[in-house]
Order: C-alpha cells, then sequence, then structure tokens
C-alpha cells in the first residue's frame, strides 16, 4: 500500500462576509415576521459571519459547481496542471441539480481532460467519504494523486420564500408566525463556501505536508432515527415519507424541500455513541491523547462545543480544550466542506512544525454517523 499525503490546500468563499445584524435582511422574513429565535441561536451558536453565494437581492452569484471549481484551480500552478490529475472526488449536500452528479457538474466546470470522478453524497461527512475513497485510489495504486472537494450553497436554501407556502396554510403557524425552530434553528448558522484538496503518493518536495494516517467511518443508523432531512416529512413513528410519494400540494403546504433539524435528537446523540467510537478507534491505531497537538471537531453550534468535551472525557478522550482548533465564528458552518475549511486554516496558519499530529471529528446528524481523520505533520 501506498503512503498518502495532503499536499496542498485551498479554499474559495464567495461574496464578502454577511454579520448577524444582515442576515435576516439577506435571506427575508417569514411571513413578514422577525423570527423570535434568531437572538437566542445567534448567541448560543457564536457565529460572527458568514457567506452567501448570492447578493443582497437573494440572486445567486455562483452555482455550487463553480464554487467546487473556483477552490480547486487555485491547487495548480506550473508545477501541478489540472491535466495531471487522475481523479476527482466532489461532496455536496446541496448540489445544484439532482441529476446529474455533483462531481459532474464539477467536471463540466473544470473543463481540462477526461478523468475518473465520484461523488459522495449525504451531509457533513460526505467530503470525509470522498477524501476516503480518494485516499483508497492511491493506496491502491489505482491513482498517483487526486482532487477532493467539499462545498456547500445552503444560503439560497434558507431564503424566506421556501417557507412562505407552509407559513401561510397552516393555522397553528397562522396564529404564531414564525417557521418550527427545527426549521429556524438551521436558518443562522448555515453558510457557502467550497474547499479543495490535493492527495498524491509522495510529500512535497519543499515546505510540509499531512500525511494520511488513518480515516475511520462509521454509521449508527441502525440504531438512530433520522435527525436532520430535507425532500421529506417525518412521521409520527419516526420513519420518513419521501418528496416522490406526496401530491405537489403536500409538498408545498408541508415546504418538503426546506432543510429541518431535530434539536431534541441532536442534544442527546450527538456525541454519545461517536465518542466511544472514538476512543475505540484510537485503540486500535495506537494514538494516545497525549500525542495529539491539534484536534478539529466539526460542531454545527458553539452551544455544544462544552457538552461535546464532556462527551469525551467520559469516553476516555479528554483532549485539552487549548488543543482545539475551530473556525466557526468566522465563516459559519459550510456542511460538509467546515472539516476541510478547519485543515485549510490550519494548514496556512504557520503554527504547525513537523511530528505533529493532527485529528479531526466529523458529527453527521443526518442519521448519526461519525468520521476521525488522523494527520501527521510531515
Amino acid at each position: 500500500m501506498n503512503d498518502v499525503y495532503l499536499n496542498r490546500i485551498e479554499k474559495f468563499l464567495p461574496n464578502e462576509p454577511v454579520s448577524n445584524d444582515e442576515i435576516e435582511n439577506r435571506l427575508g422574513l417569514i411571513n413578514g415576521q422577525e423570527s423570535i429565535n434568531r437572538g437566542l441561536i445567534l448567541r448560543s451558536n457564536q457565529i460572527k459571519t458568514r457567506y452567501y453565494a448570492m447578493d443582497a437581492d437573494g440572486k445567486p452569484t455562483h452555482s455550487n459547481a463553480e464554487l467546487t471549481a473556483l477552490a480547486i484551480r487555485k491547487l495548480f500552478d506550473d508545477k501541478i496542471k489540472l491535466e495531471d490529475i487522475d481523479l476527482l472526488a466532489a461532496s455536496t449536500s446541496s448540489p445544484d441539480v439532482i441529476q446529474p452528479s455533483h462531481a459532474s457538474m464539477v467536471h463540466g466546470e473544470l473543463g481540462g481532460h477526461p478523468m475518473e470522478i465520484m461523488s459522495a453524497a449525504g451531509t457533513c461527512n460526505a467530503a470525509m467519504l470522498s477524501l476516503k475513497y480518494a485516499v483508497m485510489a492511491i493506496k491502491t495504486g489505482e491513482s498517483e494523486n487526486a482532487v477532493c472537494a467539499g462545498s456547500e450553497t445552503l444560503g439560497s436554501w434558507m431564503l424566506a420564500h421556501n417557507y412562505e407556502p407552509e407559513i401561510d396554510k397552516r393555522k397553528e403557524i397562522e396564529k404564531n408566525p414564525y417557521i418550527a425552530f427545527e426549521k429556524d434553528f438551521l436558518r443562522w448558522m448555515l453558510s457557502d463556501g467550497a474547499a479543495a484538496v490535493l492527495l498524491q503518493n509522495k510529500p512535497n518536495e519543499s515546505g510540509f505536508s499531512l500525511k494520511i494516517d488513518w480515516i475511520e467511518l462509521v454509521s449508527f443508523a441502525n440504531e438512530l432515527e433520522t435527525c436532520m432531512y430535507a425532500g421529506c416529512e417525518k412521521l409520527e413513528d419516526g420513519s420518513l415519507k419521501g418528496w416522490k410519494n406526496m401530491t405537489p400540494e403536500e409538498r408545498e403546504k408541508k415546504s418538503v424541500f426546506s432543510l429541518k433539524q431535530d434539536t431534541r435528537l441532536l442534544q442527546e446523540h450527538a456525541i454519545g455513541a461517536g465518542a466511544a467510537y472514538l476512543k475505540k478507534m484510537m485503540d486500535k491505531h495506537e494514538l494516545a491523547v497525549s500525542e495529539i497537538d491539534y484536534f478539529l471537531p466539526h460542531l454545527s453550534s458553539l452551544f455544544f462545543k462544552k457538552n461535546a468535551h464532556i462527551g469525551l472525557q467520559e469516553a476516555g478522550v479528554n483532549i485539552p480544550l487549548e488543543k482545539w482548533f475551530i473556525n466557526l465564528n468566522k465563516v459559519g458552518n459550510i456542511g460538509t466542506a467546515s472539516v476541510f475549511f478547519m485543515i485549510e486554516e490550519l494548514f496556512h496558519s504557520g503554527k504547525l512544525k513537523r511530528g505533529d499530529k493532527i485529528l479531526a471529528m466529523v458529527p453527521e446528524s443526518a442519521r448519526f454517523s461519525y468520521t476521525y481523520l488522523s494527520l501527521t505533520v510531515v
């Protein structure tokens, strides 16, 4: 098996950062009313700025594929060009279209030459899925290099007009004119952007690289019901009724295509099983807590930081808070791209030195799956 190295990583953020005071003007008022949850949620998530791939009037400035291509192109120079790439693995939870696949759309935007592509679906873990595919391709010798990208255009999903049919038609909402908390919760944290990494079977000739030590993924969907969902309605028994089995009137009345989060389930299960699994994987790979120099946890909201720390402690993974590296407050929650944004900032920070160990944690609440990535600076 070949070793795999993360040799370059770049990001692209659309337009200017949007402050907390500007969000509701950008996303619009639901039923003409300000959200009573906005202040509470913003204080809890501690996000100060985020980015939207749309202008002040809500008109798109970039497609998801365009954002991704812009990040990918920043990886190339005279030493390595697009034409040198064997594999493109791209991931998102907010593709521009249902079909063709997201990776196909990104490849079309990039141009260049025919190459292998792979699209990873899902939510927060999609980028890690695409990363693991790319790592395995290089490890087995199928590819010498790969570009792996994570991206989101979630802002347009949060626009007020996507919720107004439900507001207009549901009497219980009309009496209390704001969307249900599980929908409002996400509007004040999600952000747009793209990040891309270059993986190769040899480290950089100059400067440092991040060696991929291991990636471990696990799903607990066999035990836990759906927590975050779109394109469906969650029924009382916890099952989902998909959009294909609804009439157009049902889809509109229930705002089926809005993104929803069951915050009760999130609080109960966001860390639990995943923390125990991390301890198991650290034992498997003989990684001691004392060896970790930087811990990069993907958190949808900093509200969960304290509980995450406690949950990890209880599982026997007591990583001191001074080793936690999080940039959520500056860039917002960019879904599946968030982990790459943390790695990108740390990679270019000037803080890293050879021998440093980085551990990234990505919990995905959609139906509770977890990914852990171990890197060594070489």
